[in-house]
């Protein structure tokens, strides 16, 4: 971050913002701390979604993956998570067999 703009973390890229652009929540100390752990879980999230990303998947794979990193919590449901792992494990094998 400098004087006037920061770097903000988004599903699919980073982003630098002016600060006029941001608004203040005035979050207490506690609330901070919150934030910063909802925002180390997503960043683990969007690691595993941008592995497995790429223009070559399916449309309606490359959608539920973009769907996932919208998403506005850091943890998936057990279902979202089932999904992902097997997508993962699959374009592995893929990978690994050429």
């Amino acid at each position: 971050m400098n004087d006037f703009s920061c770097t903000v973390k988004m599903w699919d890229s980073e982003y630098t913002v002016g600060l006029q652009h941001l608004k203040s929540y005035n979050y207490l100390p506690a609330e901070c701390e919150q934030m910063r752990e909802i925002c180390d879980a997503c960043g683990g999230l969007r690691l595993r979604i941008n592995q497995v990303y790429s223009s070559g998947l399916e449309e309606s794979v490359q959608k539920f993956l973009e769907s996932l990193g919208k998403l506005n919590r850091g943890y998936l449901t057990a279902l979202e998570e089932k999904v992902l792992s097997l997508l993962e494990s699959e374009i592995t094998h893929k990978e690994s067999w050429g």
